[in-house]
This record gives structure tokens, C-alpha cells and sequence, in this order.
């Protein structure tokens, strides 16, 4: 059976369309009156919206539509809960940071919705049109998203930079899929995994490769990572969130899609350059950290370290038989750092307020008038390096697992390479603890409690419930993973 519409598999998307429209409406009626309206309507439609994904993975199986270009199955679904998730945690910590701030606050809501959207879309696509349709639902809310901050000039620099390089990404995978199509015959990822092993093209090569650049500037991988500190400090510190975890997510679901269900069965097309990105995001990502003063650019750096964390399964999937280990370790070390990054951002946005800076001299002393926060930052900072008992040290571990799985010289040295980044980047999150802990606040810095939002301190929450639960528990993430690849 392969219908055109199964409305129960679709129901996710369908609320939050419905969502958009409400909000778009709510917006339009209410204006500013009801200043914290619009964002109740997005957080409820977001929660509705995980329903349906509860449900669907309930009832099991494989849903198949539009002739296999879009697939509903537990990877999909563990996916859609993820984004679901994060996203709703980013409502969450944007609340009263939109609410204080002179932003237009309906179109902020209904542009983190739509890019919502098109990641839940992206979990689904088994076809490179939809993937590239997908892909770009997500990013062009952002694109707007990023310069939120219309009379800031770094926030229109981020916006600016974020949107040129995220134009030509586009148009060099755009480019490659067409190669695909021209070589294969076919858009269907489905089609294409039985075609590209019997190609024997070096234009197959080059298809491939650009198509994997596109990729790689959405999840800002090095070389192809400028964009992403200017973009990440310049724009509002809830987007900057967003876009280091829920975004970035949806440029790993879809290089995961393309490389599993595509080319994975052409190996020297696709292995080589993720081989390549992942040791080079992995040393410049931790080294450039190392230096950083400013703890929202030390977070960006830090991001694209760990996208090179998260690219070293992929380039060993096609050694030995580590392709199931490989696709585990790749859900999972995602929906692990979900938690323990929009959990570290949340700290930084209450100090943001608070402080009025960003430099990480200015959390010095905060484990005095602040404790909780300060054990909050430090459980996310030694979790982002892969301490137990926080989650971390799971993700690092399915990481290292794939790469023993693999056990060919190539996937050795990568993880060698995963080895060292891992102790340096130990340094530059110690440091925050450091300065917290063992150091008095500065002189004329405001050290009476911090009064912290009920949203925000609810997001926080959540997230350092999950980190220290999976830490401890594994087995609860572990889970998702295997039901991911299918049991």
C-alpha cells in the first residue's frame, strides 16, 4: 500500500500549520495587549504537535506516501520528537527575552514555527526535491531570524553573512542534486541507492561532493564555517540557541538521510570529505575556542567542534560493520547535545540580563551568589566535554564505539584525532567552571540573587534533568537510538 495522504502520519505537520495560522491570527487581533498571547499559542501547538508523534510510534510500522518521496518511520518519528522538543524549550528560554525587548513578537514566533515546519518535514523526505524544499523552510525563517535586532549593526552583520553563505551553500547542492538526477535518472533516494554502485563516473564524484558542501556550510563544518561565531554572536541570543542546536540538527538529518538512504552504497564518493570535515572541525572548532573571551563566540566554536564530534561516525559508517553502531551514535549524540546546549544558553541568556555582557570574566564569582546557576552552567560545561556523570560522556562514547566498530587505519586515526580535540576542549569549558568557582566577583559587579523567569528557569530545568538522568542512565537514550535504526 503506498497512499497519497495518511492523514494520522502527517498530523504533526498539519498542527503546526494550524499553529502558524492561529498565531498568525492571535497576533493580528490581539497586537500588543496580550503581550505573552502569541508565544502561549506557539508553546501549545508545539506540545499538541508531539501527540500525534507519540501515537504514531505507539501503532509501529512504516507509513509510505507520494510514491516513497515521503517515508513516516521510527527514525523519522525519534527525530520529530527531538525538533519538537528543542523547539519548544527555545519558546521557552525567548519568552520574556522577546517580551522585554523592542521585537516585533508575532513574526518572531511564526518565523521559529515555519522553520519548525520544514525540519519536521526534512525527518520524512526520502527525495531530494523535498529534502532541498525541506532544508530550505528551515533556513530562510532564520536568515530573517538572525537580524532580529534591526538597530543593531552586528545583528544585521550576522543576518547578512548568514544569508550570503547560506545562498551559495544552496546553490551548490542544488547543483550537485542535479548531477545526481542527470547520472541516476532519478530523485528518489530509494532509486538512487541501487543505481550509484554501478556507476562507474568521475562526474558521480563531483555530484556527490558538492552536494555534500551544501551540507556541510548548513551544519558549519570546516572550511565552510565563517558564518557561524559573527552569526552566533551577533544575533539574539534565543535564535543563536535555536540555530546551534535545532537548526544544525536539521542539516545533520538530512546529510544523514541523503548518505544512508542515497549513497551509502558508493562509499569512495561520500567518505573521504566527511572523513576530511570531521578532523578539521574537530581541531580548528576546539583550537579557536582556546582563545575565545566571549563565552556566546566560545559557544559557537564549541558548536562546530562538536559538529565534527557528530561527523566522525559518519566517516567510518561504510568500514566493517559499523553502519548500525554509526547511525545510533549519530541520533543519539544529537539528542544529547540538544539538552546540554540549549541548557548552557539559557545560563548565558539569565546572566545576559543580569550582566548586560557576554565575556566570561563576567560570570566570575557566581557559584557565591548564584549556586545553582553556577552548578546548572558547570553540569552543561563538563557535559559538552564529555565528563560523567553528565550526559556527555555517553555521546562520546557511542562516538568512539562506531569508530572501534570500524577498526580499519583511516577510522583509527580519526579517532585518535576525536581523542586529543576532546582534551583540549576540556580546557576552554573548564575555564567557565574555573571562573565561577574560583574566582571573587568583580569589583563593582552586582552580586545579589539572581532573579531568574519561571520559563526560563523551567527550561533550564528540564535540560539539566536530561543531562544528569542520561548520564546516569543511558540506557533511556540508548533506547531511542536503537529504535531509530529500526530495532
Amino acid at each position: 500500500m503506498n497512499p497519497g495522504w495518511d492523514f494520522h502520519a502527517l498530523a504533526p505537520l498539519i498542527v503546526i500549520v494550524i499553529t502558524i495560522v492561529v498565531v498568525l491570527f492571535a497576533d493580528f487581533f490581539f497586537e500588543y495587549r496580550g503581550r505573552f498571547r502569541t508565544s502561549q499559542f506557539a508553546t501549545f501547538g508545539v506540545l499538541a504537535a508531539m501527540v500525534p508523534v507519540v501515537t504514531l510510534a505507539v501503532d509501529g510500522g512504516t507509513r509510505v506516501m507520494f510514491g516513497g518521496a515521503i517515508v513516516v518511520d521510527p527514525y523519522a518519528l525519534t527525530m520529530q520528537g527531538f525538533f519538537l522538543v528543542a523547539t519548544y524549550i527555545t519558546l521557552l528560554i525567548s519568552v520574556d527575552y522577546i517580551g522585554d525587548g523592542d521585537y516585533y513578537q508575532g513574526e518572531f514566533y511564526v518565523l521559529m514555527l515555519t522553520s519548525l515546519l520544514g525540519m519536521l518535514v526534512m525527518t520524512t523526505a526520502r527525495d531530494m526535491i523535498s529534502i532541498f524544499v525541506a532544508l530550505e523552510t528551515i533556513s530562510i525563517p532564520t536568515f530573517v531570524l538572525a537580524g532580529w535586532r534591526k538597530h543593531d549593526r552586528k545583528s544585521n552583520e550576522a543576518s547578512i553573512k548568514y544569508y550570503l553563505i547560506g545562498v551559495i551553500s544552496s546553490a551548490l547542492m542544488l547543483y550537485g542534486m542535479s548531477l545526481v538526477f542527470g547520472l541516476t535518472g532519478s530523485t528518489l533516494l530509494s532509486e538512487i541507492s541501487t543505481k550509484v554502485a554501478s556507476i562507474d563516473e568521475p562526474l558521480l564524484i563531483v555530484a556527490v561532493f558538492l552536494t555534500l558542501v551544501g551540507f556541510a556550510f548548513k551544519v558549519s563544518a570546516v572550511p565552510f564555517h565563517f558564518w557561524a561565531p559573527d552569526t552566533y554572536e551577533g544575533a539574539p541570543t534565543p535564535v543563536t540557541a535555536y540555530l546551534s542546536v535545532a537548526s544544525k540538527a536539521g542539516g545533520f538529518v538530512a546529510l544523514l538521510t541523503i548518505v544512508y538512504f542515497g549513497f551509502f552504497d558508493a562509499p569512495d564518493t561520500w567518505q573521504p570529505v566527511i572523513w576530511v570535515l570531521a578532523a578539521a572541525s574537530m581541531l580548528l572548532g576546539n583550537l579557536a575556542a582556546l582563545r575565545q573571551t566571549n563565552i556566546v563566540r566560545m559557544l559557537a566554536y564549541s558548536s562546530i567542534a562538536q559538529g565534527g564530534f557528530l561527523l566522525v561516525p559518519f566517516a567510518v559508517a561504510a568500514d566493517g560493520g559499523a553502519a548500525k553502531a554509526s547511525f545510533e551514535a549519530v541520533i543519539i549524540y544529537l539528542l544529547i547535545y540538544g539538552a546540554m546546549n540549549l541548557g548552557a544558553f539559557a545560563v548565558v541568556i539569565t546572566l545576559a540580563r543580569r550582566t548586560k555582557s557576554a565575556e566570561i570574566e563576567s560570570y566570575a564569582g557566581l557559584g557565591s551568589y548564584a549556586p545553582w546557576l553556577a552548578l546548572l552552567m558547570s553540569a552543561f560545561m563538563f557535559s559538552l566535554a564529555g565528563v560523567p556523570p553528565f550526559a556527555g560522556w555517553f555521546a562520546k562514547f557511542v562516538m568512539f564505539r562506531s569508530v572501534l566498530e570500524a577498526g580499519t587505519p583511516a577510522a583509527t586515526v580519526l579517532g585518535v584525532i576525536a581523542a586529543v580535540s576532546s582534551v583540549i576542549a576540556f580546557f576552554y569549558y573548564a575555564r567557565v567552571a574555573r571562573e565561577m568557582w574560583f574566582h571573587s566577583v568583580r569589583e563593582g559587579a552586582d552580586a545579589s540573587p539572581v532573579q531568574m523567569p519561571i520559563a526560563l528557569t523551567f527550561a533550564m530545568g528540564v535540560c539539566g534533568v536530561i543531562v544528569l538522568a542520561v548520564g546516569v542512565y543511558p540506557q533511556a537514550f540508548a533506547f531511542l537510538g536503537d529504535f531509530a535504526a529500526g530495532g
